[in-house]
């Protein structure tokens, strides 16, 4: 593939650095550089080489295998991924053979065992098939020793707590539902094998080992639960996720000149633009041609990669998009994710961009979510989650869905917990975003099937409703069941449910995991109460209404179909008696409470200290998030907003002092005013950064422990965020005062507009 770079061209608006036009600072040159900015040509031709031709050509999937495995070994791999048999270790030689032979031939020469740590981003140590060989020279090997297991150093990975740091021993493993694939890079390919990642004593530290789990412990409560229903023949339920990303793109020369972003992934300082996403012209606008030369370049390589993205399109904010892929089972979705979020970020600095995953990159514009759409099917390829045309009928689909509805209830506080980062706290609660009050929208039509099992009533007779344009020469469109709530936390969609609560930036294997598990376990009750009322006399059927009305009439108060961002709605919630967890510190601790660790233990999915390690990591990660923004608010405000400022008042002064000086007797209050409003806002700025770096020192000097990390995020939430939220509240204000020519960070006005 072929690139003209951005860089070619010097744009005619190019500022000298030594200009004296008080336009030379990096925020001006910045601006100047985009100006110029083309879209970048490639050498990607669909018409000779279609999507359906090139999907997967990087992955050692299925047709691959089918094609260079002995019959045998491939039927033992499809068994391995169908029916979850463990893979007889004698044949991993011959699949690492075929693997590396069909790598090499297509220019790899390291192999690498891909894995995501609990610092949540993904991991690779290369090998290279290279073997020395006195006799022999030069010999490419790969065994399947190579390809079961890997040993890296697993020092310096956080662990919660789980080992110390001198216990350096860990383990992959390879993961076979995952397939191994190509990853290209600008002088070759390196073999990527996806892996779940261990320590020396077994403890999981990576996000896949408790997907695995969890996935593990749904299929046999749900299969248990169909069997008690009268449906003998499955055998394993998947889980089924499509999570829909959300991401900013802002061009490269705003971000060098962005320490904010570069560090923190979000803007620390920047006023409201004149026009922000209130005309609504942005969503699903037309895409310009240099962000859709980046999507193309991207869904390229995805393709290659065998990830079906299917959808893109501008997002509510300016400046924000939004991709989208085919449903996949839901370990494959996690791994596929990740995998697009990298090449999203390689692809998008070739073009001239950088990628921003940031949950609030910018504040006053919609913040940026991965709408985790969850689904259930079983091996004979039927949806548990489609109710059917005949819904209050249709047992097998309520029973499910009665489950669902527990679980969320039973466990909102986990499922809440699941999605808890300092960046989410930035978004939920407002531009549709979902509010941190976990609750179920069903749509008007199914509240209805569920209010009349509830009362006993029969089902309304199902009548084909249809939206009419009032055209006549246009055909009628079919209506579905129910509108989308935007602002629901977890909306049933048609036949799957949308946790829109999951933040952009973080892996979805978390909030799946604890997803699974919890479904799992009222999977397993259903499967109880069921059994017990069929033991009691009487048929089946009647067994299982009885159960449903008791489980929907325990479970109700989680469903709400209203808008969620109302007064109203939060203070219905608090007479529920839902909870509000508003921020990390105060929903994680739900993650080592009594009733979470029975939970996970009892499925496999966490032993204790795996759970409490996991609680540990992430309120570090989230104190040491803080703590950083906090560092480069009172740096930023030091050594560039004030010193701005400070020429603008310095300026300010001079200019009245030389003019009362040559005009005498003249009324400059206006201007005097002027400049007492920036020296006001200037000593604010002053008083608000002591303050800040008083609590930072206060903060950084305590000796924290383990157990004082929930002490350590609250002092954070509590005090170190207002303190720096003043900071900028007095640096925005400046920025609107300021000589637009002394300003030192790019505007929101253009980073969100200009690209």
């Amino acid at each position: 593939m072929t690139y003209t770079t951005h860089h070619e061209k010097r744009s005619k608006y190019h500022v000298s650095k030594d200009s004296n036009s008080g336009l030379a600072n990096g925020r001006k040159r910045a601006v100047a550089s985009v100006a110029d900015r083309q879209p970048l040509s490639t050498s990607i031709d669909y018409a000779s080489h279609p999507v359906n031709e090139i999907f997967g050509s990087n992955v050692f999937n299925r047709q691959t295998m089918r094609a260079l495995l002995p019959k045998t070994v491939y039927k033992a791999v499809v068994r391995c991924l169908d029916h979850g048999e463990q893979l007889d270790p004698a044949m991993a030689d011959t699949v690492a053979n075929a693997m590396k032979d069909w790598a090499i031939a297509r220019g790899a020469t390291h192999f690498t065992h891909w894995f995501v740590p609990l610092h949540g981003y993904t991991a690779e140590k290369h090998d290279s098939f290279l073997v020395s060989n006195v006799d022999d020279g030069a010999v490419l090997e790969f065994s399947g020793k190579n390809l079961v297991q890997g040993e890296p150093d697993a020092s310096s990975f956080p662990s919660g707590g789980i080992r110390s740091t001198f216990e350096a021993r860990g383990y992959t493993g390879w993961d076979p539902s995952s397939p191994a694939f190509l990853m290209d890079s600008a002088n070759g390919r390196t073999l990527c094998i996806p892996s779940v990642f261990c320590s020396f004593s077994g403890h999981a530290l990576d996000v896949k080992t408790p997907l695995l789990r969890s996935l593990e412990a749904i299929s046999k409560s749900t299969v248990r639960l169909l069997h008690a229903l009268g449906n003998k023949e499955v055998k394993r339920v998947n889980c089924t996720v499509g999570p829909e990303q959300e991401y900013f793109l802002i061009d490269e020369a705003f971000y060098h000149a962005r320490p904010d972003i570069i560090s923190a992934g979000r803007a620390l300082f920047g006023a409201r633009p004149p026009k922000g996403q209130e005309m609504e012209d942005h969503y699903w606008g037309s895409i310009r041609e240099r962000v859709l030369a980046f999507m193309m370049d991207a869904e390229h390589e995805l393709y290659r990669l065998g990830v079906p993205v299917k959808t893109r399109h501008n997002e509510v904010a300016p400046a924000q998009f939004e991709v989208a892929p085919v449903f996949e089972s839901s370990n494959l979705a996690t791994d596929h994710n990740m995998l697009l979020m990298e090449v999203f970020r390689k692809t998008a600095q070739k073009h001239g961009f950088r990628c921003l995953f940031h949950e609030k990159p910018f504040s006053g514009v919609n913040g940026s979510g991965k709408h985790n759409n969850w689904s259930m099917a079983d091996d004979q390829g039927n949806n548990l989650l489609e109710p059917g045309e005949d819904t209050q009928d249709n047992l097998q689909f309520l029973v499910v869905l009665a489950a669902v509805i527990r679980a969320v209830d039973k466990y909102a506080k986990l499922l809440r917990a699941s999605i808890a980062t300092a960046g989410n706290d930035h978004r939920l609660g407002a531009n549709e975003a979902p509010p941190a009050i976990m609750s179920i929208y069903l749509g008007d039509a199914l509240t209805k099937v569920v209010d009349n099992i509830i009362s006993g009533k029969a089902s309304d007779k199902k009548v084909g409703a249809t939206v009419r344009s009032g055209v006549s020469m246009l055909p009628d469109i079919l209506k579905d069941d129910s509108d989308r709530n935007r602002t629901s936390p977890f909306a049933f969609t048609g036949n799957k449910f949308e946790f829109r609560a999951v933040g952009s930036s973080q892996s979805v294997a978390m909030p799946n995991t604890v997803l699974n598990t919890m479904v799992a376990d009222s999977m397993d009750y259903l499967a109880d109460e069921i059994d017990k009322a069929a033991k009691k006399g009487g048929d089946l059927k009647a067994a299982i209404n009885s159960v449903l009305v008791k489980t929907l009439s325990d479970h109700k108060r989680i469903l709400f179909n209203g808008d969620n961002y109302s007064e109203q709605w939060h203070e219905e919630a608090s007479r529920r008696g839902l909870a509000n967890l508003k921020n990390l510190p105060e929903a994680l601790p739900v993650l080592v409470e009594a009733e979470a660790k029975e939970l996970f233990s009892r499925y496999d999915v966490f032993q204790e200290d795996e759970l409490v390690s996991r609680y540990h990591i992430l309120l570090e990660n989230y104190c040491k998030t803080i703590n950083v923004e906090s560092l480069l608010t009172s740096n930023i405000a030091t050594t560039m907003i004030l010193p701005a400022a400070i020429e603008y008042q310095t300026r300010l002064a001079t200019a009245i002092v030389q003019t009362k000086s040559a005009v005498g007797g003249i009324n400059l209050a206006h201007q005097e005013n002027m400049l007492k409003d920036v020296s006001d806002r200037i000593a604010r700025l002053r008083t608000a950064i002591e303050v800040l770096d008083m609590l930072r020192h206060e903060q950084r000097g305590e000796d924290h422990l383990d157990d004082e990390h929930t002490a350590e995020a609250r002092f954070y939430q509590q005090r170190v965020i207002p303190a720096m939220n003043e900071v900028r509240t007095v640096a925005d204000e400046l920025e609107l005062m300021v000589d637009d020519s002394l300003w030192p960070l790019p505007k929101f006005r253009e980073m969100l507009y200009i690209y």
